[in-house]
């Protein structure tokens, strides 16, 4: 399975948060996620650019095996 060059990080959020109340708060979440865990926080930024709104395909990968989910899983969500 491949991904898209970059993939929304409100897109991955819907996805990863589906019971959140809003974009935002998933958004918050996920960057909480990111902060508390210093390997992942640490692997991230070493794939690539921080860009605003989007994550390169590295890094999805990355937030996807910290969260034990398959690419195949991700598209199934």
């Amino acid at each position: 399975m491949t991904f898209r060059r970059t993939v929304l990080k409100q897109e991955l959020v819907k996805k990863l948060y589906p019971d959140s109340t809003s974009i935002r708060s998933a958004l918050q979440l996920l960057r909480k996620e990111i902060d508390l865990c210093s390997e992942l926080k640490e692997k991230v930024r070493q794939a690539g650019p921080m860009n605003k709104h989007t994550f390169n395909f590295v890094q999805v990968r990355l937030i996807l095996e910290h969260f034990s989910i398959t690419p195949e899983d991700y598209n199934q969500l």
